[in-house]
């Protein structure tokens, strides 16, 4: 054997180590900068679901959650409520919601899968502020006519107590309802559409 021969397998063996080495030190650098395409725990946390006891909500009462980084009301209508709702249908802009954004399953001017529970996300249509519940009537602010609704003190657009805005408002459009089911009678899931839907 002489030293051409040595010096050769000498130079196979350092090559290949080194790739090796290097092959090993790149998926090492891949592998964390791969994962940190995958979304944390905390953004797949946000875009769950959202399970909520509705079974202590009084009647006329309103809570709020968070979906998605929004508020989500869901507010217990009483049959008043439900009676003032209807006797806005010529006052509101889009009375039966074939323009609002909304599951395919909510239909008429109730906009719920039950009439006594409405749910909304809470920011308006506008310029995306968060319009405040007042279910009072005829309040000294907002005139003899307001039976109950949502007031979005930013620009001044009103809704109705099924998040419909009236006529002549800065929104376009009525509140959005979230996708939603009822899991039976004291919880819903905002975040899923019902198995039948």
């Amino acid at each position: 054997m002489n030293n051409g021969d040595v010096s050769q397998s000498r130079r196979r063996f350092l090559i290949g180590a080194t790739s090796v080495v290097g092959g090993v030190g790149v998926v090492g650098a891949a592998v964390p900068f791969v994962a940190s395409w995958n979304p944390s725990a905390k953004a797949e946390a946000a875009g769950a679901p959202v399970t909520v006891n509705i079974s202590k909500i009084e009647p006329g009462q309103q809570i709020t959650i968070a979906w998605r980084g929004k508020p989500v009301w869901v507010v217990r209508r009483t049959p008043e409520m439900l009676e003032r709702i209807e006797s806005l249908n010529d006052v509101v802009r889009d009375p039966q919601s074939k323009e609002a954004i909304q599951p395919d399953y909510i239909e008429g001017i109730y906009r719920a899968v039950k009439e006594e529970y409405g749910i909304y996300v809470g920011i308006c249509t506008h310029l995306g502020c968060s319009p405040n519940y007042r279910p009072e009537v005829a309040p000294a602010d907002l005139g003899e006519q307001w039976v109950g609704g949502y007031y979005c003190a930013c620009h001044g657009s009103r809704y109705d107590l099924a998040g419909r805005v009236y006529e002549s408002q800065p929104a376009p459009a009525n509140l959005v309802v979230p996708p939603y089911r009822y899991d039976d009678d004291n919880t819903v899931t905002v975040g899923l559409d019902p198995e039948a839907a």
